[in-house]
């Protein structure tokens, strides 16, 4: 496949390549460009060319051509989702959810952008401001950079792209260097619907192309979604030019059990919120903070569960788990494994690598001093069990990371439910189910070191662009 860069379909200028290999199987698939930088800086001339026209086209229009690209999404459907199972290691029956998510994101997004009025305040809603009125309306930011994880790369696709177009916004989109192939896919896709050349761009590359892009002056807003590391580069630099960012961070997710909650439900949260994915998720639940009345009962039921699940090649359709993205991702889940094991942890479950490939893996009495407790991130199926007394405990356990992107609490108390809710330093917080959660409609965002910023249909329009007020001074007699 090649870079979208103005009208033109082309290999990089320097005529680098990167290799996309299936991680299941070890097969190549295709090459992608490894973007210079003199191709960096020409997407965003052709991005800021087109800005213009595309801005001025009325909203309608660009929702009607959102539409259209969801119509073309459906007739390549099944191509879609095999291409993004086979480059990203993700059972099939996950990719093919990712790809129907496209139809619920594109209608939602389209409807709200329509739906989103300008504010009017009245003469004489304050003193001296008797025959003035005020109102608001929205304009572009101007040029948009999307830069994609390799975990859910259609799911973000779809919060990012989307909302800059419909908001009347130029998109350069930076898929990850692993998996840049489908994304690629629904580039060609948003042109093929009318999209004008210039408007939408994709362009791939590793770490240089977005500190490129990150620090092009010509950029308008910077959306990431990707490590901690990678949002304060970004931030970084970003702030020379003092270009609007909004990061999705890694996050460590707390998952509290409570004595009075319910076991199997617990479980069942367990296995969705930790293993979708093969673990691969930033919203994850990661740390599992566990009563001690009924941990052992937990743990019992939670290993009889993962029994049933199969492990397999993501192109199965009776697949569960798959692969993690490479088998560098999965050397490094070994070696945290390895690392909490040796602070004083308990391999209950698990804890071997094929490959790519790692196994559901329980770790069992975890202190809240061990660096997984904490910052440790862990991006792989691994469930690392905390266990607690009192849940005032717990929350602070919870609130001990860095990482504040999403939490949990099971419990049959709403009163100890929703103190929980409100004590957990995260954007979001689950009752009577895992962290793992992210509808299209909610505001998406962490706290602390998991980011800056909401996404979801609530929010993004308004992240993508900018609030004029318009004042008619006097108009009043």
């Amino acid at each position: 496949m090649k870079n979208l860069i103005g009208k033109d379909w082309c290999d990089s200028s320097n005529n680098k390549t990167i290799e996309v290999i299936n991680p299941a199987t070890s097969e190549f698939i295709d090459f992608v460009p490894d973007a210079s930088i003199d191709d960096v800086k020409k997407a965003v001339e052709e991005a800021n060319k087109a800005l213009k026209d595309w801005g001025n086209t009325p909203l309608y229009q660009r929702a009607e051509l959102l539409m259209k690209f969801n119509d073309l999404v459906k007739r390549d459907f099944d191509k879609l989702a095999e291409l993004l199972s086979n480059e990203t290691g993700k059972p099939i029956k996950e990719a093919i959810n990712e790809i129907n998510n496209i139809d619920i994101a594109i209608k939602a997004f389209c409807e709200k952008a329509k739906h989103e009025y300008g504010n009017v305040i009245e003469s004489g809603q304050e003193k001296g401001n008797e025959k003035t009125i005020q109102m608001t309306i929205s304009q572009p930011l101007g040029v948009v950079v999307a830069i994609l994880p390799f975990n859910f790369p259609c799911d973000l696709f779809c919060q990012k792209v989307p909302s800059a177009l419909l908001m009347g916004n130029s998109i350069i989109v930076k898929p990850s260097t692993y998996n840049p192939l489908t994304v690629t896919s629904l580039v060609e896709l948003l042109i093929e619907a009318g999209i004008p050349y210039g408007v939408v761009q994709v362009i791939s590359g590793g770490v240089e192309v977005a500190q490129s892009l990150a620090s092009n002056k010509n950029v308008a807003l910077v959306s990431l979604t990707g490590s901690t590391t990678a949002g304060k580069d970004v931030l970084k630099l970003s702030s020379e030019n003092l270009t609007h960012t909004m990061l999705e961070l890694g996050g460590n997710d707390a998952f509290i059990l409570a004595e009075d909650g319910d076991v199997d439900l617990a479980v069942e949260e367990t296995i969705w919120g930790r293993l979708y994915n093969t673990g691969q998720v930033c919203c994850a639940s990661k740390r599992f903070l566990i009563h001690k009345n009924v941990k052992t009962e937990y743990i019992e039921k939670l290993i009889s569960k993962i029994k049933t699940l199969k492990v397999g090649l993501p192109s199965n359709k009776d697949t569960d788990i798959g692969c993690l993205i490479n088998e560098n991702a999965a050397i490094r889940v070994e070696e945290q494994v390895k690392k909490t094991i040796d602070q004083g942890a308990k391999l209950v479950y698990g804890g071997r690598r094929n490959k790519a490939f790692f196994e559901p893996t329980i770790l069992d009495n975890v202190t809240k001093d061990m660096d997984v407790a904490k910052d440790m991130e862990i991006f792989g199926p691994v469930i690392s069990i905390i266990e607690f007394e009192d849940i005032a405990e717990a929350v602070e356990i919870a609130n001990s990371s860095s990482f504040g992107l999403s939490g949990s609490i099971i419990t049959s108390n709403m009163k100890t439910a929703f103190d929980v809710s409100k004590s957990l330093e995260c954007g979001g917080v689950v009752i009577n189910g895992a962290s793992f959660f992210r509808s299209f409609e909610m505001p998406f965002g962490g706290w602390k070191h998991s980011g800056i910023g909401n996404e979801g249909v609530m929010s993004t329009l308004h992240e993508m662009s900018h609030t004029k007020t318009i004042i008619l001074k006097n108009i009043e007699k």
